[in-house]
């Protein structure tokens, strides 16, 4: 058992030196890649409004040493990090360690922050679940739609309203920089409500299935009061959501380009973006390996905590965990599913009648009216006729990247310890950097910016499936079904699977929202599908300025992604938890 222990080990530590260093290469590439010259992209960021002449950009290439290609570069910078030096900016000639450092400082304040308002949330979406199950009155899982609804609202969208109402109108809190702790309240709340709402929804999925185990009828049957299973059954639900919550929100410490950009927060992940739009390679270089490392971090705090959470069942393989009951749908399920279906279709067929492209700047920024339900954008354009022109591009474009990268989730999740290496490297990569080095390859581009999202958004569902993968393994019925001759296929179908994917899909359905915003800002910053693209998470961002003087240009995008949300959380296959019980005989799950 030692020797197997250590050989894990050691194949997740090579996972995530092959990551670290396939990453960290390819963004030493990204200039000579780009095709642009680097030398005249450095220029241009130094001083945009002289013409560079051919002298300028050999004396940038001499200065860089641009000639002798990425490799000696990376090279040198890798040898400079043991002494404490990262290189200096190719645009400011600064040394590049202070402003990372600092850059990161205030990213993990703010991430800390982000924390306490995602386990804040998380607690008060799944609190109904955890007092009716302790109390055996637990009927249904619920739709979840108050977990998609939060989970749909866009970021930055949320940043500017909240920086709006209680920056500039209350004057509560500061509208912008980064001053004190007053400056961490909106900005956090920003970026926690969406993700605490993804953590409760997989909580509140999670606690019927720890609800109706064995051990939980034992101590009822026992005369325990209801207070008592509360603690014991959120340690272990929690067990198998942690892999998602540590993850998320470090994954925020660069990933939260959008909103640093509405407060004016210079964080790490805006750093990587500025240096990456600008070809500076040593800040780059050294944000992504801070980020890399901050990745390992999470993962391995991650395997610690859920060592305490579980206490020696996955060592001995004395964890229970028989199938969640299978729970009725509540017919107001139906109901709201019916809703927002109509809802949706009747958008969609009205905007298909109209002209999306059709400008007319006598009718800019109109009020909703008999002429334009929506109203009208910057430009004159009829909303409803690009809300109705971007559904089935916007949602068809998310639901397949989404689904390629829960394959590639759930497959690398089954990898092992190497596919946790790569897992925790990547974990952390800002989707706008994988679209600079994906667009580098391939070029401006739908498909080329769904590439991208693909790149980084498996792993939150390869995480998932390890963790769950790993309880299920340590599961009694397992073992007895091992010593009844199941064979690898066998356990894959009839218990591996179904025990991972319910959750794992639901996982999916909740990021859904994100999965179209992230392709939608990688549009807007040039690197997806040009204007005037009629796409819902390209909508909300080109009327993100008007949010205060025509807030019906965003209200009409956010709105039917708030849909489209419910729609699919109402609609997610509930009815694999009823398969999985059903493979189960109730005599085999009451012997293990």
């Amino acid at each position: 058992m030692a020797g197997a222990e250590r050989s894990a080990r050691w194949r997740a530590a090579a996972g995530r030196l092959a990551a670290g260093s396939a990453l960290l290469t390819a963004v030493a590439f990204l200039p000579w890649l780009s095709g642009t010259d680097p030398a005249l992209t450095v220029l241009r960021a130094r001083s945009a409004d002289q013409a560079p002449t051919a002298d300028q950009l050999a004396a940038v290439r001499a200065q860089l040493g641009l000639d002798q290609g990425p490799l000696p570069h990376l090279v040198h910078w890798l040898g400079g990090l043991p002494r404490g030096d990262a290189g200096t900016s190719w645009v400011s000639g600064a040394p590049v360690l202070p402003q990372v450092v600092n850059a990161l400082g205030v990213s993990v304040t703010l991430m800390l922050a982000t924390l306490v308002v995602t386990i804040a949330v998380a607690a008060l979406i799944s609190a109904r679940t955890l007092y009716l199950g302790s109390r055996r009155r637990l009927r249904d899982h619920g739709s979840g739609t108050a977990a998609a609804s939060l989970a749909a609202l866009p970021k930055f969208l949320l940043a500017s309203l909240l920086a709006t109402v209680f920056g500039v109108w209350l004057g509560w809190f500061p509208p912008g920089g980064w001053t004190g702790p007053a400056s961490m309240v909106l900005p956090a709340l920003a970026l926690g409500v969406p993700s605490g709402a993804v953590i409760g929804g997989l909580l509140d999925h999670a606690l019927p299935a720890t609800f109706g185990e064995p051990w939980v009828r034992t101590w009822q049957a026992a005369g325990y009061p209801p207070g008592r299973l509360v603690r014991p059954a959120l340690r272990r639900a929690l067990a198998g959501v942690l892999p998602q919550l540590v993850p998320s929100v470090v994954s925020l410490v660069g990933g939260a380009v959008a909103v640093e950009k509405v407060f004016n927060i210079p964080g790490l992940g805006r750093l990587a973006l500025d240096a990456a739009l600008a070809q500076d390679l040593p800040p780059l270089q050294t944000a992504t390996l801070l980020l890399a490392l901050l990745g390992i971090a999470a993962g391995l705090l991650v395997k610690a905590l859920r060592g305490l959470l579980i206490g020696p069942a996955l060592r001995d393989g004395g964890l229970a965990a028989p199938p969640p009951p299978a729970l009725g749908r509540r017919r107001s399920t139906g109901w709201v599913l019916g809703g927002c279906a109509v809802v949706l279709l009747t958008v969609g067929v009205a905007g298909l009648l109209r002209d999306p492209s059709q400008v007319d700047t006598a009718a800019r920024l109109l009020p909703p009216s008999a002429a334009h339900p929506l109203g009208t954008d910057a430009l004159g354009r009829d909303m409803l006729a690009r809300l109705g022109h971007g559904a089935l591009r916007t949602a068809g474009v998310a639901l397949a990247v989404t689904a390629a990268s829960t394959v590639i989730g759930v497959l690398l999740g089954m990898a092992g310890p190497a596919g946790e290496g790569l897992t925790e490297v990547l974990s952390t990569l800002p989707a706008v950097l994988a679209g600079l080095l994906t667009t580098a390859v391939t070029g401006p581009s739908a498909w080329g910016a769904a590439c991208a999202v693909c790149l980084v958004g498996w792993t939150p569902y390869a995480a998932q499936t390890a963790a769950l993968l790993e309880q299920e393994r340590a599961t009694g019925y397992l073992h007895a079904s091992i010593s009844f001759g199941a064979g690898p296929v066998h356990l894959l179908r009839h218990h591996l699977l179904p025990a991972v994917l319910p959750a794992v899909v639901r996982n999916a359905v909740l990021r859904l929202p994100t999965t179209i915003l992230v392709l939608a800002s990688l549009g807007f910053l040039g690197l997806g599908d040009p204007p005037p693209t009629p796409e819902w998470g390209r909508l909300l961002a080109e009327n993100q300025p008007y949010l205060e003087l025509a807030p019906w240009t965003t209200l009409g995008p956010a709105c039917a992604l708030v849909l489209l949300s419910v729609l699919a959380a109402a609609g997610s296959p509930a009815h694999w938890t009823a398969r999985r019980q059903a493979r189960f005989p109730a005599g085999v799950r009451r012997a293990t």
